[in-house]
């Protein structure tokens, strides 16, 4: 396969062996080991002073980032003689399983949740369901990314603190472009869709095939992937697109609409497009680029150090997403029914604080804060990640800045978070998000629809799961 001559083969199963346990954590999955939905709430709930974080897994790994915070405020709590314990528990399953068994907890208080990891785009929904508290305002404070601190807020009322971000991204076989004899290898900010398929032509016609079929792969499949992909395809086409307003009513019209589904059409054209991607989600989609049948790839940051495992700096690039790109990320909550709120907002305090912020973004994630990209302190909160593997090879091939962040942090991911767009905010976002992607459906098929009969049934569709 190009980009990897002169890597033992069994080096590069064990790679992707590694990028699929990754993903795995993305979506869950009980380990049984006590840190799954039941058990661990269960045992947490009759133990004085501890406080339950209840989140989906950590795509760092065991002994991941957030236990590793968790641990550090654990630390300086049990240093002050403070009898508050904080507990992680991590929830099984894919995170519309994991939001199912959240509510389910909160609304019947099965489970002694205190602290709650919400994906960005529930936290209306829990807020106007009272399953959350209101926390105070100065937890997003003038340090947060403006676009990310948009999402604690329901009904201009604080409900949670950013905790780590996420925008859409485009990673790029350089090696790839460099072969093609395309003169510049890296796009860069500002590459638009037409340039991209233009590359991606350019590729087709000079390329030895070998592993690769076709230029641009992304997530498609019939879940929150289809939905991500197809609001930036709409807010991209649209100026000023919203489908709902700031109460999360309904206000989108079909006109909006057809331009959105004809920019998602051109996006999603066969002769750019790898056809798997129709039913890839996040780990199918990265393996198939990993594997080299593609050379441009649609992705979240978590993938930047995954990637870094199999490629080089001459192999791999990073680019903001041409148009616009999604708003991701998960936001901490205190649950309603928490026996100890003032703890549980003293805990999230320090999960989201400007030192946890930065050691989240040189473990992999998106941080949520300005200064976690700009400021010249490393993170002193947890424990590194070992220099060598126990192969004498580096454990951390990531590239790197001086100060320790992701080489691309500052330039493209702090960027790109700053230009990003939310998905619809309502608190009917599960409805919506299911309405989407069950009618933009028969566009992948064998015989979609015209644009315009495709926005007619999906304006309808969206009138009655989003009321106006």
């Amino acid at each position: 396969m190009a980009g990897a001559r002169g890597r033992p083969v069994h080096r590069r199963s064990a790679v992707l062996l590694s990028l699929l346990l990754v993903l795995a954590a993305c979506t869950g999955g009980g380990d049984g080991d006590g840190r799954g939905g039941g058990p661990a709430s269960t045992a947490a709930r009759d133990v004085p002073g501890t406080i339950v974080v209840a989140s989906g897994r950590d795509v760092t790994g065991s002994n991941g980032v957030r236990q590793q915070l968790i641990d550090a405020w654990n630390l300086r709590e049990q240093r002050a003689g403070s009898k508050y314990q904080a507990r992680l528990v991590e929830l099984p399953g894919s995170a519309d399983e994991q939001r199912s068994q959240l509510l389910g907890a909160l609304q019947s208080r099965s489970a002694h949740y205190d602290v709650v990891n919400l994906d960005v785009t529930w936290v209306p929904e829990f807020a106007a369901a009272g399953l959350v508290r209101e926390l105070p305002a100065d937890l997003v404070d003038g340090d947060v990314i403006p676009s990310v601190a948009g999402t604690a807020r329901w009904d201009g009322k604080v409900y949670a603190a950013p905790f780590n971000s996420d925008v859409g991204l485009l990673y790029y076989r350089r090696d790839y472009l460099k072969q093609a004899g395309v003169e510049r290898p890296d796009p860069g900010r500002g590459l638009t869709w037409g340039e991209l398929q233009h590359l991606v032509e350019n590729l087709d016609d000079t390329l030895d095939r070998g592993a690769y079929r076709k230029g641009w792969t992304t997530q498609l499949a019939a879940y929150e992937g289809r939905t991500v992909n197809a609001v930036e395809a709409f807010a991209s086409a649209v100026e000023d697109f919203a489908l709902v307003d700031e109460e999360g009513h309904y206000t989108g019209t079909a006109e909006e609409l057809a331009e959105g589904i004809a920019e998602l059409r051109r996006r999603t054209a066969s002769p750019y497009t790898l056809q798997d991607a129709g039913h890839s989600d996040e780990a199918a989609s990265l393996r198939d680029f990993t594997e080299g049948r593609t050379a441009f790839l649609r992705h979240w940051p978590y993938a930047y150090p995954a990637l870094f495992r199999t490629f080089t700096k001459e192999q791999l690039g990073v680019a903001p997403l041409p148009g616009k790109a999604v708003l991701g990320g998960q936001n901490l909550a205190v649950a309603e029914a928490s026996q100890r709120p003032g703890k549980a907002a003293d805990l999230i305090r320090f999960l989201t604080g400007r030192q946890s912020e930065r050691c989240l973004l040189e473990a992999g994630f998106a941080a949520t804060r300005t200064s976690a990209y700009e400021g010249k302190d490393r993170c002193t909160t947890v424990t590194a990640a070992p220099s060598v593997s126990a192969t004498g090879e580096s454990a951390d091939q990531v590239p790197r800045d001086r100060s320790g962040r992701p080489e691309y942090a500052g330039e493209t991911l702090q960027k790109a978070l700053r230009a990003a767009v939310h998905r619809p905010r309502t608190p009917l976002y599960g409805a919506f998000t299911q309405t989407l992607t069950a009618q933009l459906g028969p566009l992948l098929g064998d015989d979609p629809p015209g644009d315009e009969e495709l926005a007619e049934r999906l304006d309808e569709a969206l009138r009655r799961a989003l009321p106006g």
